[in-house]
C-alpha cells in the first residue's frame, strides 16, 4: 500500500482543501473550533496516516506505525468531547476524508483498474477503522468527563460548615447512597481533623426519606467521626422520618437526635462549655448591642 502513501503525499494540499470544504458543509463547527485549528488537525492527521501506511500498512491500525495517528485521534476526540461536539460529528471528521482521498486515488490510478479498486477498498477499511477508534476515544473521554463532573457535584452538594470553634454542620440534601456517603464521610473527617472540632451536626432536613440503607450510611459516618474524636448530632428529624425509623426497627439509641438545627447547635454549645444569653437592651429591633452573646460556662 505504499501507492496510497505516495498518492496522499503528492496530492496533500488538494486533498486537504477538499476535505476542509466537505467538512464546512457538515461538521465544521465555527462556534466551537476555528478554521485554522481544523486545518492544522487535517494536516497533522494526513502526515500521520502517510507514516502509518508506510510503516505498518493499511490492514492493521494497531501496528507501531500507527501510534502517532492513534494518539493524535485520541487527543482530538478528548478535546472535542470537552468542547461539546457530538459522537457523529467526531466520527465524520475522519469519514469525510473518504471522498477527497478517493478522488486522488482515481486520478492517479485510472489506468490500472485492478490496483484502483484494491487501493479504494483498503482505504475504505482503513478510514472506517480510524473512525471507530475516534468514536471509542470520544466516548471514553466523555464518560471520564461526566464522572469527574458527578464527583465535583457530589463534593459541592455536601459542604461542611464551621458554625463555631469546635462545632461543624453538615447539611445533607437529597438521597444518601453509597457513593455520596463516601464523599460525605471524607469531607467530614477531613474538616474534623483540619479544625480540631469535637462536635458535628448532621442535618437531614433536606433528605426526603430515611430507609434502612440511608440509616446505615448515617451510622457509618457517625462511627467514623467518633473514631476521629468528634461527637455527632443528627438534626432535622421530622415526624414522618421518626415514624419510619421506628417502623423499620432502626437502632439510633446511641445517637443524639434533634428536630431542628438550632436545637442541635444549642446542645453542641452547651456541651462545649458555652451558653447563649440575651444581650441587655436587645429586646427590640435596633437596640444597642451590650455584652457578649456567648459566654463560657465556669467550671
Amino acid at each position: 500500500m505504499n501507492d496510497l502513501a505516495e498518492i496522499i503525499s503528492r496530492n496533500e494540499s488538494q486533498i486537504r482543501d477538499e476535505w476542509m470544504r466537505d467538512m464546512s458543509n457538515s461538521v465544521q463547527r465555527s462556534d466551537l473550533i476555528s478554521k485554522t485549528e481544523i486545518d492544522e488537525q487535517c494536516r497533522t492527521l494526513l502526515a500521520a496516516i502517510v507514516n502509518g501506511v508506510r510503516v505498518s500498512g493499511t490492514a492493521e491500525t494497531s501496528g507501531s506505525g500507527w501510534n502517532t495517528a492513534r494518539d493524535y485521534l485520541q487527543e482530538i476526540s478528548a478535546s472535542r468531547a470537552r468542547q461539546g461536539f457530538s459522537p457523529s460529528e467526531v466520527a465524520t471528521f475522519v469519514l469525510s476524508l473518504k471522498r477527497p482521498l478517493f478522488g486522488a486515488i482515481r486520478r492517479d490510478l485510472a489506468k490500472n483498474q485492478d490496483l484502483l479498486f484494491e487501493t479504494v477498498w483498503a482505504t475504505t477499511e482503513l478510514l472506517d477503522s480510524l473512525a471507530l477508534l475516534t468514536t471509542d476515544a470520544f466516548i471514553a473521554a466523555r464518560e471520564e468527563l461526566i464522572s469527574r463532573q458527578q464527583q465535583e457535584l457530589l463534593e459541592l452538594s455536601t459542604p461542611v460548615v464551621k458554625l463555631w470553634d469546635g462545632i461543624l454542620a453538615l447539611p445533607i440534601i437529597g438521597t444518601l447512597d453509597s457513593a455520596r456517603t463516601q464523599v460525605v464521610m471524607e469531607n467530614l473527617l477531613q474538616t474534623v481533623v483540619a479544625t480540631n472540632s469535637k462536635y458535628a451536626i448532621i442535618d437531614i432536613t433536606g433528605v426526603p426519606t430515611v430507609d434502612t440503607l440511608v440509616a446505615q450510611h448515617l451510622l457509618k459516618t457517625i462511627t467514623a467521626a467518633r473514631l476521629m474524636g468528634a461527637e455527632c448530632i443528627i438534626s432535622g428529624v421530622r415526624p414522618q422520618i421518626a415514624q419510619t425509623i421506628v417502623h423499620l426497627g432502626i437502632n439510633l439509641e446511641d445517637v443524639i437526635t434533634k428536630a431542628k438545627l438550632s436545637d442541635a447547635f444549642a446542645l453542641a454549645l452547651q456541651r462545649s462549655g458555652r451558653t447563649v444569653v440575651r444581650q441587655a437592651g436587645a429586646t427590640t429591633a435596633g437596640a444597642p448591642l451590650l455584652g457578649s452573646p456567648l459566654r463560657k460556662q465556669e467550671g
